[in-house]
């Protein structure tokens, strides 16, 4: 079976993981339907020791070939679950055949993705899309990561392609930052690892955001506004105060490359209380810091000008630049580097601006880069994926393996 079939298949169970409930893992119970199919198909196609926890996390594993037993144990890690953007959590994927390079309807929802809008689509005529219908996301960050690792699995067996120890793992609620949290490393055995969530064929990716949370939560007073001079404090004023003195070019819309921002996710309130989310992101550990220190500073000055306990400031850590971890650990790297160029393309590596299971998982003591997936436009309507470039990264991933074995 081809990866992107097994794309078609996966998109459509609903696996939508929630920040609403981000306490429970899994924040969605869709996710434990994925990870119990694929722990059906990885027993089916011959994995051993495949279990899910119950936490959503399907394991499986196949042991070295004879000869490689001494080969240090690959991870390949991808992420079930997607999305809680768009309105749509049911998932109708379209298969586009032998693609003519013109705008491609989405369903019936009058929206179209436009090669205009996304120029790759212009070196893509003649192969196969899998796109949504305009109701959802597609769900390709990261089924087509889960895709290609499964049809990877199927050709080792199949093909009795001589590899050392590999480890499967594929793991809930990664979209809103829990993804690694509680995969258990010590069942899992990899000594290096790849998860599978990037776009193009031809991405590594090691170097991430270090990245935090910050939910501001503002009690006003609230009386009536005949007799209010002097007394009442509006909370979404004060909310509104407090995003005023952030530095305004420091935001996702004016910013790129390794340049951090604030960025301003929810906004709730009334004249009684009202609360901000942002998050924050930045390369630069230094610069990161100095950002949580600068919602602190806005927090002390706003109570300061209307009285203690009026802001509230809660920071939480979500993930750390990896680099600085990856880099301990260049032949992750240099492996991956080879598999790309052997399935004739140039090694491709640029600043994430975002963050994969992976950074959590390096921090973690399990060093772990993110290769592409062959998909586009993520946690969006216009979400695509090629299939002849899944293709490619199954590909990639047997020449991995094939490093991983000859080390």
């Amino acid at each position: 079976m081809r990866a992107y079939e097994r794309l078609y298949r996966y998109a459509q169970v609903n696996t939508t993981s929630y920040e609403s409930n981000e306490a429970v893992t899994p924040s969605g119970a869709g996710q434990f339907d994925l990870a119990n199919l694929l722990a059906a198909e990885m027993k089916e196609l011959g994995l051993q020791g495949v279990f899910v926890d119950s936490h959503a996390y399907a394991y499986g594993f196949l042991p070295a070939t004879p000869g490689l037993e001494g080969r240090k144990r690959l991870g390949l890690i991808a992420h079930l679950d997607t999305v809680d953007d768009c309105g749509g959590t049911d998932t109708h994927p379209q298969i586009i055949e032998r693609y003519d390079g013109k705008p491609i309807a989405l369903g019936a929802s009058g929206k179209v993705l436009d090669p205009e809008m996304f120029p790759h689509l212009k070196d893509c005529v003649g192969k196969t899309l899998l796109t949504t219908d305009g109701t959802s996301v597609l769900g390709a960050d990261d089924k087509a990561g889960v895709a290609e690792i499964m049809t990877l699995c199927e050709r080792l067996i199949s093909e009795n392609i001589p590899h050392g120890a590999i480890s499967v793992c594929f793991t809930p609620d990664e979209e809103i930052g829990h993804g690694a949290s509680l995969l258990d490393l010590e069942k899992f055995g990899a000594d290096l690892a790849y998860t599978c969530d990037g776009s193009a064929p031809n991405e590594i990716e090691y170097e991430t955001f270090n990245a935090a949370s910050a939910k501001i939560s503002i009690e006003g007073l609230s009386v009536h506004p005949g007799t209010a001079k002097g007394r009442m404090i509006n909370a979404m004023l004060v909310a509104m105060e407090f995003n005023a003195m952030l530095p305004a070019d420091e935001i996702p819309a004016k910013t790129e490359g390794r340049e951090g921002f604030y960025h301003l996710t929810d906004a709730k309130g009334d004249v009684s209380s009202a609360s901000l989310q942002y998050i924050l992101r930045d390369h630069d550990a230094a610069k990161f810091e100095a950002k949580k220190q600068k919602m602190l500073e806005v927090t002390g000055a706003l109570n300061a000008k209307y009285g203690a306990g009026t802001v509230t400031c809660a920071l939480r850590d979500q993930y750390r630049n990896m680099a600085e971890i990856i880099r301990q650990h260049p032949e992750t790297v240099e492996i991956a580097e080879a598999a790309i160029r052997a399935v004739g393309l140039a090694p491709v590596s640029q600043p994430v601006r975002g963050g994969t299971d992976g950074a959590q998982l390096s921090y973690r003591g399990l060093p772990c880069p993110n290769l592409g997936t062959g998909g586009y436009a993520y946690h969006g309507l216009y979400e695509h994926a090629v299939a002849e470039e899944m293709d490619t990264c199954v590909e990639m991933l047997l020449h991995v393996v094939k490093g991983f074995a000859e080390r």
